[in-house]
C-alpha cells in the first residue's frame, strides 16, 4: 500500500562536502571567539574546585571568644578540649562581656562560650552549674551544628575529672549546664539570614548584568563610535553611563526593604547612614564591574556568559549560601576579593545587629578599594579601546 505523500519521507540528498564546510566555519569562528570558548572551559573547572574543595556543609573551625572567669583544672581541661576540636576556633580569651560582645557583632567571633566566676566550685557542690553559649543565630546553619559540637566537647573534656571523689558527678544528666543564647534571631529562622543577604544577590546580578550588556550593545550597533566622535572624555562617559543605573539599583533597595520589613517582619535595627552608605557604594562596584566586563567583551552574548562567570563564585564563596569562615583559607581569600562579600557583612549587621557606622568600618574600607581598583581598569581598558 502506497502512503500518501504528506506521510512519505523525503529523499535525503547529504553531502558530506558540504557538512564538512559548516564544520570547519564553525570551529574557525570558535576559534576566533576564544572568550566565549574560555569561559566554556573555565566553567566546569570552577564548579568542581568550588563544590568539591571549598563548599562545605558541615560548618567548622567557626571562631569563638571564651569569656574566662574562672581558672582551674576543670576550666582548663575544658579549654584544651575546644582547642582540640575542629568545631570552634578560640579567637580570643577576654574577661569583659563587653568585650566579647563586641567581637560577637561585629562578626569576629560566632560564639561566646563564657565560664563564669565560682564554677568549679558549685560543680564539686552539686549545684549544676551553668556554662553560657551566646551564638551568633543570624545564621542559623552555621550555629546549629556548633552548638551541638560543643555540648559534645564538654562531656569529654569533664568525663576523666569525674572520677575517684568525683565520681558521683558521673551521671545523667551532666552535673552542669549548658545554657545556649541565640544572638540577632532567636527564633532560628533562616529568613532572617537568606533575605538580607538576596540584596546583594540581586544587586550583583542586575547592576552587572545590565551595565555590561547595555554598554556592549551600543558597541555592537555602532553608536559608542558616534560618541566617541565627540569630545566626551572616557571618564565622563563612564560617570554619565552607570549614574542612571543607580536609580534603578536604589528601586530595587527599596522593595527589597519593603518586602523583608512587612512580608517576611525582619526588623532594621541599625544605622540607616550607615546602610545608606555601604549599599550606595556596593552599587557603585557592581557598575564598575558591569563596565569593565564591557570593555572585554565584544558581543551582548559574551557579556552575559562572563557576567555569569562571575556571579557563580559570589554566590558560593560569599558567605551567602555556606558560612564564610567554614570554607577554606584559599577560598576565603578568594572570597575577601568580591565585593559582595563585604556587602553581606554590612547589610546583616545594619539590619540584624544593630550595628553603626563605627561598626562596618572594617568592611568598607575593603569595599572601597575594590571599588577604586575596578574604575581603574574598567578606565584603562576604555582608554585602550579608544586607542
Amino acid at each position: 500500500m502506497k502512503l500518501p505523500a504528506l506521510f512519505s519521507l523525503p529523499a535525503l540528498d547529504l553531502s558530506w562536502a558540504r557538512i564538512a564546510a559548516v564544520f570547519l566555519k564553525e570551529l574557525v569562528q570558535m576559534r576566533r571567539d576564544k572568550l566565549t570558548f574560555g569561559i566554556m572551559v573555565a566553567m566546569p573547572i570552577v564548579q568542581l574546585i568550588l563544590f568539591g574543595y571549598a563548599i562545605n556543609t558541615d560548618p567548622r573551625h567557626m571562631p569563638a571568644v571564651i569569656e574566662m572567669r574562672e581558672d582551674g583544672p576543670l576550666t582548663r581541661a575544658f579549654l584544651a578540649s575546644l582547642h582540640a576540636s575542629s568545631y570552634v576556633d578560640i579567637v580570643a580569651i577576654v574577661t569583659t562581656a563587653d568585650e566579647a560582645d563586641r567581637m560577637l557583632r561585629s562578626g569576629e567571633a560566632n560564639f561566646i562560650i563564657s565560664i563564669p566566676e565560682g564554677f568549679e566550685r558549685r560543680l564539686v557542690r552539686g549545684e549544676t552549674p551553668q556554662i553560657l553559649l551566646a551564638a551568633d543565630a543570624s545564621d542559623p546553619i552555621a550555629a546549629g551544628g556548633a552548638i551541638a559540637a560543643i555540648e559534645r566537647v564538654a562531656q569529654q573534656a569533664f568525663a576523666p575529672s569525674f572520677q575517684g571523689p568525683l565520681s558521683g558527678l558521673a551521671r545523667a544528666p551532666p552535673p552542669y549546664e549548658i545554657v545556649v543564647h541565640r544572638r540577632f534571631n532567636p527564633a532560628g529562622e533562616s529568613a532572617f539570614n537568606i533575605v538580607p543577604a538576596l540584596l546583594g544577590i540581586i544587586l550583583t546580578m542586575t547592576m552587572v548584568m545590565i551595565t555590561s550588556i547595555s554598554l556592549t550593545r551600543e558597541s555592537e550597533r555602532g553608536t559608542m563610535e558616534n560618541l566617541l566622535a565627540t569630545p566626551v572624555r572616557p571618564i565622563e562617559v563612564m560617570i554619565g553611563k552607570t549614574t542612571p543605573y543607580i536609580a534603578i539599583g536604589a528601586i530595587q533597595v527599596g522593595i527589597v526593604l519593603v518586602m523583608a520589613t512587612f512580608l517576611f517582619r525582619i526588623p532594621f535595627t541599625g544605622s540607616p547612614l550607615a546602610f545608606t552608605l555601604g549599599t550606595a557604594l556596593f552599587i557603585f562596584a557592581n557598575l564598575m564591574l558591569g563596565y569593565l566586563i564591557s570593555t572585554i567583551a565584544r558581543t551582548q552574548m559574551q557579556a552575559m556568559q562572563t557576567t555569569f562567570f562571575v556571579f557563580l563564585p559570589s554566590i558560593l564563596m560569599s558567605g551567602f549560601m555556606f558560612p564564610f569562615k567554614a570554607m577554606p583559607h584559599w577560598a576565603q581569600w578568594i572570597g575577601e576579593a568580591l565585593p559582595i562579600t563585604h556587602f553581606l557583612r554590612i547589610v546583616r549587621e545594619v539590619v540584624l545587629k544593630e550595628a553603626g557606622l563605627a561598626d562596618i568600618v572594617n568592611d568598607l574600607g575593603p569595599l572601597a578599594l575594590i571599588t577604586l581598583v575596578l574604575a581603574g581598569f574598567a578606565l584603562l581598558r576604555f582608554r585602550s579601546t579608544l586607542d
